[in-house]
């Protein structure tokens, strides 16, 4: 069985997807540059997908105020 591509990740591992430190992931997340966490019962995840797409440029929509 191959490895499994996470669907939702925790916030060190969505800021390691950025290759950024957890507290400038944080800080983006605060300042609306980056989504906010769903939650998943106690648990706070980012979607893998979304913060691809917002790197590609790709996820544009509620997000016309941010400059690329």
């Amino acid at each position: 069985m191959g490895q499994i591509a996470p669907i939702a990740v925790s916030e060190k591992n969505a800021a390691k997807m950025l290759d950024m430190p957890v507290g400038s992931f944080r800080d983006l997340v605060t300042d609306g540059i980056l989504p906010r966490a769903r939650k998943i019962g106690p648990h706070e995840r980012w979607d893998a997908d979304e913060l691809r797409a917002i790197l590609r440029g790709q996820m544009i929509d509620g997000y016309e105020d941010v400059k690329w």
